[in-house]
């Protein structure tokens, strides 16, 4: 997707070697490597994924941003990190159509679509990733530093996160501004030049980041390592880190045992499910990265089998925004009462409404701090 779909066969050592002996050049070429059965698996695979994870992410993300909308009032620092992951995971998934359709076919949307669906895709992309550690760094003040993490918690959940999550990743679509853009496979000379090993016998309309000609390697390594260091290993670090501290904590002592252990479990299963979808695809660019630079020897077969797991993992990577209304919503006991309500009382005449709002109060997902500190609002 996105910038990753030609750069396999970019650096080669499929390369032209000329040399110039009285005026004449010789010209080595070796015979790049085919591309058809990747190309044949990523139009049927990509887009039946793609379109999975879209249905279920609307439906697990909308469903949560409705809950939240319901509640008029957020209250909780738990509710705020829900409504900021669902939002981003939503907007997220709705690229996922365009892409689906441009793997199967070509991309037909124009060249406005083109960068406003980079820029969206990206966005919520790092967004979410980082929110994911916004949200463990609030578990662990509300568990290891209980007493008097109050206002630092407030403050990460109302300011910092702008800061901290929104910001990088408005800044990150600056090169989707600058590079993206569509290209016809069938007129472009400046394709035809640079991707002459890939699958360009049908003709179709690129869209995807275009690096300058002259330094297409540096900038797409350059943009390769910042998609594994902001989007894996710095949040990857900042979740590991407190839901270890967190398993620690809540290891000690005998008291409450039974909610302990779920808790733990939770903890665990919230460790297991970001790095098991994000590690994979991570390590797959690395090494297609590594490839690039010929710090691993590369070859026909290596890259063909590098190309098929990024595409496989990228789709499990994905499907982490599914996961999340699940892990960190759904879990909740406060959350699904909210959700109940929510979709009970919203099928109810307005009347109805107001009649049980008198008798019950409005209704709330407020979590107690004994409920936040047992990691199971998470």
């Amino acid at each position: 997707m996105g910038e990753y779909d030609f750069t396999f066969d970019l650096f080669d050592n499929s390369s032209d070697n000329f040399s110039a002996e009285s005026g004449d050049f010789e010209l080595d070429i070796e015979e790049p490597c085919p591309r058809s059965i990747s190309s044949h698996f990523n139009r049927v695979f990509l887009p039946t994924v793609y379109g999975i994870i879209a249905f279920l992410g609307i439906i697990g993300n909308g469903l949560v941003v409705v809950v939240m909308g319901y509640q008029k009032k957020v209250k909780t620092m738990t509710d705020k990190y829900r409504l900021h992951l669902s939002v981003a995971d939503l907007l997220f998934v709705l690229t996922l159509p365009f892409w689906a359709v441009d793997a199967a076919k070509t991309w037909y949307f124009g060249s406005f679509l083109c960068v406003s669906v980079h820029v969206i895709y990206t966005v919520n992309l790092y967004s979410s990733v980082l929110i994911l550690a916004f949200i463990s760094l609030d578990r662990y003040f509300a568990v290891v530093r209980a007493t008097n993490s109050q206002a630092t918690r407030k403050l990460l959940a109302s300011r910092v996160i702008y800061v901290g999550v929104w910001l990088p990743a408005v800044v990150l679509t600056v090169p989707d501004l600058v590079f993206a853009r569509t290209e016809d496979t069938s007129s472009s000379n400046f394709l035809l030049n640079q991707y002459e090993n890939t699958e360009t016998a049908d003709s179709r309309i690129l869209c995807q980041r275009f690096y300058p000609e002259a330094s297409i390697l540096e900038w797409t390594v350059a943009f390769r390592f910042q998609h594994i260091l902001v989007g894996f290993v710095l949040p990857g670090l900042v979740i590991l880190v407190c839901y270890c501290i967190i398993i620690a904590k809540l290891s000690e002592g005998s008291k409450g045992q039974v909610l302990k252990r779920k808790a733990l479990k939770t903890t665990v299963i919230l460790i297991l499910c970001f790095f098991g979808c994000w590690l994979p695809y991570c390590l797959g660019i690395f090494l297609d990265t590594l490839m690039m630079l010929n710090v691993v020897p590369p070859s026909c077969q290596l890259e063909q089998a590098v190309e098929k797991w990024i595409s496989v993992t990228e789709a499990l990577a994905y499907f982490h925004c599914c996961l999340n209304p699940i892990l960190y919503a759904f879990l909740g006991v406060k959350f699904k009462k909210s959700a109940r309500s929510a979709l009970t009382v919203g099928s109810r005449s307005s009347q109805k409404v107001t009649l049980m709002t008198k008798k019950r109060g409005p209704i709330s997902s407020v979590s107690t701090e004994s409920e936040s500190s047992s990691v199971l609002s998470s």
